[in-house]
């Protein structure tokens, strides 16, 4: 199950920077994770400084 970002982003883009497979990109008001393309390795949670990243 891919990974999601809820409102909490402040779209720093730590998680895209993170991502091996680029799935995240900029949604205009935070931050998205392509499902298709998310290998739900949970880099991005990790990374993310405000933990708005979970497995969903």
């Amino acid at each position: 199950m891919a990974y999601k970002i809820s409102d909490a982003c402040i779209s720093c883009g730590a998680c895209a920077a993170d991502c091996p497979v680029d799935a995240i990109s900029d949604g205009g008001d935070q931050y998205v994770i392509d499902a298709d393309t998310c290998i739900d390795c949970g880099s991005c949670a990790s990374t993310c400084p405000v933990e708005a990243i979970s497995e969903g």
